[in-house]
Formats: C-alpha cells, sequence, structure tokens
C-alpha cells in the first residue's frame, strides 16, 4: 500500500499513458450480506405475517450472521449462510410462541398437512417405488409415512436413535426420488 493512499484502495502500475489505474476493491461480505437482507425480510414476512416481528427477526438474523461473515466469501454462500440463519431463528420463534421444542415442532408440521384423499394411481405409484427400495429404506418411510409414525417411535420400532433414523429417512426419500417412472 502506498502512503497517503486510502485505505480499501488499490493502485496498479501506471499504463502506458501515464494514467494510474484504480480499480474497485470487491464487496466486503458485510456489504454483501446488508444487501441481501431486504430478501431475507421478505422469506421472514412470508412466514409470519406480521411487520413488527418479521423486522424484529431480521434484525436478529443480521446480528447473528454478520458478524460470522468470511471475507471474500462469494455472495452466494453469503445469501445461503442468511438463509439459514433465518430459518434458525424462525424455529426458535415459532418454537416459543407454540411452546414447542425446534425437534416437536418441524416434526408436528411435517405432519400436520392433511393428506388428499388417495386415489389408486397414487397408491399404486407409491407401492412401486417402495418395492424398489431396500428392506430399511422401505420400512422407515411406511412407518413415517404411511403409518404416522414420530423420529422418536420408528426409533424405537427399529432399535435405534433418533439421529439414525433421521439419516436413514433422509437417504431413503433420495433413494426414492431416483425410482424412474415409466
Amino acid at each position: 500500500m502506498n502512503a497517503g493512499q486510502p485505505p480499501g484502495e488499490q493502485r496498479f502500475p501506471p499504463d502506458e499513458t501515464g494514467d494510474v489505474l484504480q480499480l474497485p476493491m470487491a464487496p466486503r461480505a458485510t456489504d454483501i450480506a446488508l444487501d441481501e437482507l431486504e430478501i431475507v425480510y421478505a422469506f421472514i414476512y412470508a412466514r409470519v405475517g406480521n411487520r413488527a416481528d418479521a423486522e424484529d427477526l431480521t434484525q436478529q438474523v443480521a446480528l447473528k450472521a454478520i458478524p460470522r461473515l468470511r471475507e471474500g466469501a462469494p455472495a452466494s454462500a453469503i445469501r445461503g449462510y442468511l438463509f439459514a440463519t433465518a430459518r434458525s431463528v424462525l424455529g426458535g420463534f415459532w418454537s416459543t410462541r407454540l411452546g414447542l421444542s425446534e425437534a416437536e415442532l418441524h416434526e408436528d408440521l411435517a405432519l400436520a398437512v392433511p393428506p388428499a384423499p388417495p386415489s389408486e394411481e397414487r397408491a399404486d405409484t407409491v407401492q412401486r417405488i417402495l418395492a424398489e427400495l431396500s428392506d430399511n429404506y422401505r420400512r422407515v418411510l411406511e412407518l413415517r409415512f404411511l403409518h404416522g409414525y414420530s423420529l422418536k417411535e420408528v426409533a424405537a420400532e427399529r432399535r435405534s436413535t433418533v439421529g439414525a433414523v433421521k439419516v436413514m429417512q433422509l437417504r431413503a426419500l433420495r433413494a426414492a426420488a431416483k425410482v424412474k417412472m415409466e
């Protein structure tokens, strides 16, 4: 850095005309995050439905995320981190609001979606997909989604841990998504 040069300004050797080239520095992580907070606010507002709570929660996201950002991180990574933090803040908000732990909240919300009346075609599709899966994957998906078991109940049935069941469920869903539909 040259003496008398303002911080954040980078000088390059003069070009042939004798002018000094000055290129702008890449935006700092904090600047990128501040630009993204409007989108984060919209994301949160869509989930809480009122302006005051959305503003408070967006502020919490900023206070949690911005000090932890890595300088030089790409904008997409910063955006992803902001949204991950927003989901965490929203989980805490709804957990407090509803008086449930976050694990129970996620589980209850997943099961709270009213099922559509089963059609014969959909039932055949489900059975065909399940038939393509390994016995472990098929059983976990049957217990969770066809019988409505909680993660704890599946873990007890499988003589496993909740964490192991979550991993197996994720892998089973990924395997089911790869089944070719004809």
